[in-house]
């Protein structure tokens, strides 16, 4: 099978799918990471996390602020090395997961990563309804009910559907101009805080142990973790001469350029007004109590901007997954379903849940670990990679029969699936959440919340350690077979 049928995917709407990208249509710019990673992190919650920093988990300012920088330097920095191979292969993280998995095994980690962005896209818009209820509420004193509900999570759905359906240049640009929106009334609630706050008494509170830090790196970081499979995506643009250390330092400084003072506001609101970390089910309300109406508004819908972004960049790379998983439709009608499921999960949240907080957290932790096996497995294979003269056979890529090169044996590599569901299946075992708590829970691993790191090192020990796992066409300088397209880096 070729890779130049579908059309340079350069105009208003992008037509291209799973297939990779030829260099011919590799335009894009290692800059354009920059605020795209950063409107991954244009989120409220974030305040509501870093308020829980010190209310839950009774850390200081300046705890608070080590733990929003190492988280997104962490979590981001594996966002940004896995990136690259995006760069290498030209096509969506999901599909390079073929080369790990082989062609019928990376159905088993597709499937989880696929479901598990379901709930992440259903809590950011019932976070992004939320913040339009609070706007209403602010400017005109009207108060929530069911069917006003239903209405601003069905307005939110339907923009971020929108926006993902139009592709990667229509984002690039709403991501560039948001930033630059939120981070001037970002910088203006910075100012408002450091005129109000009591800094003394902030300055002041006691530091937490040292498990609770550890601990909140780990909430923290794992919505950056979550990101980690679909940073191939947003870099399958880039032409081969791009530099993967300038890939990663602009994804990382992105994301920490709004991630850490969200997180730092977040815990310093906290000490004038500790009920902001129990706001249970209305996650945005606290705003209009600690801020201002003329500053909480505009900074309110600036947000609503950029938690529409999040979804949006979420659904197109959940659309991608979807092909991976063999739905037959083009990638913009494939993110149709998970804007409907989104909107039955969010009508479910807001009008039947009771304790959204409590079951973000919930799914954050969960997520983390969800995605972590794949990471350690698709981290080593990249390893693996480099040193290949053919890091990735695009025809290979897209073919799932036995002409694979990522056949393996019936089509799976049964180290990878062995590493990812071992290290999945512990790393369930130190996880401790609403719904079940796992055997290993109380251990030292699992009481400092990192089950997720557990994870990523069993997966990617394993798969190191187990026999190599051997491709149906040796990754040589032998010339590729006739009607093969190599795809190597520069």
């Amino acid at each position: 099978m070729g890779t130049t049928s579908t059309p340079d995917a350069e105009g208003a709407v992008e037509t291209r799918g799973i297939e990779p990208v030829p260099d011919g249509e590799r335009h894009g710019h290692v800059r354009e990471l920059f605020p795209t990673w950063a409107a991954v992190n244009i989120s409220a919650l974030l305040l509501t996390m870093g308020a829980a920093l010190v209310v839950t988990n009774g850390l200081n300012f300046w705890q608070v602020l080590l733990v929003a920088v190492i988280a997104a330097t962490v979590a981001f920095g594996m966002v940004g090395v896995l990136s690259v191979s995006g760069k290498w292969g030209g096509a969506p993280g999901a599909m390079l997961s073929r080369a790990a998995f082989g062609v019928r095994g990376n159905y088993f980690p597709g499937a989880i990563l696929w479901v598990a962005r379901f709930g992440w896209e259903t809590i950011n818009a019932v976070t992004g309804a939320y913040a339009v209820l609070t706007v209403l509420r602010l400017l005109f004193d009207v108060r929530a009910n069911n069917l006003l509900v239903v209405i601003t999570l069905l307005a939110f759905v339907a923009c971020t559907y929108l926006v993902s359906g139009m592709g990667r240049k229509a984002l690039n640009l709403c991501n560039r101009y948001s930033t630059y929106l939120f981070g001037l009334f970002t910088v203006m609630v910075l100012v408002y805080l450091i005129a109000t706050m009591d800094w003394q008494a902030i300055f002041a509170k006691k530091a937490g142990t040292t498990a609770m830090v550890i601990a909140g790196i780990g909430t923290i970081a794992a919505g950056g973790i979550s990101w980690v499979p679909t940073g191939p995506d947003f870099a399958r643009y880039l032409p081969h001469s791009a530099s993967g250390r300038r890939i990663v330092g602009a994804t990382v400084s992105g994301a920490a350029l709004v991630l850490v003072p969200m997180v730092l506001m977040g815990g310093v609101m906290a000490v004038s007004n500790p009920k902001l970390a129990g706001q249970n089910t209305d996650p945005m309300s606290f705003l209009g109590t600690i801020l201002p109406a003329w500053l909480a508004v505009p900074y309110l819908i600036t947000a609503l901007v950029g938690m529409v972004l999040i979804n949006s960049l979420s659904m197109y790379s959940a659309g991608f997954t979807a092909q991976t998983m063999g739905v037959k439709l083009p990638r913009a009608l494939a993110v149709s379903i998970n804007a409907v499921i989104s909107l039955v999960g969010g009508l479910f949240m807001m009008l039947a849940a009771k304790d959204f907080i409590g079951q973000f957290i919930t799914f954050l932790t969960l997520l983390a670990v969800s995605f972590s096996a794949w990471i350690g497995v698709y981290a080593v294979d990249m390893a693996r990679r480099r040193s290949l003269a053919v890091r990735y056979d695009a025809d290979s890529l897209l073919t799932i029969g036995r002409t694979s090169r990522y056949w393996y044996r019936g089509g799976f590599c049964w180290q990878a699936m062995i590493a990812w569901a071992a290290a999945l299946a512990t790393g369930l075992c130190f996880t401790n959440v609403q719904w079940f708590t796992g055997p290993l829970a109380t251990t030292w691993i699992g009481r400092n919340g990192l089950g997720w790191a557990a994870t990523i090192l069993i997966a990617a020990v394993l798969f190191a350690v187990l026999p190599r796992p051997k491709e149906n066409v040796p990754a040589t300088d032998e010339p590729v077979a006739e009607g093969r397209t190599p795809l190597k880096t520069g």
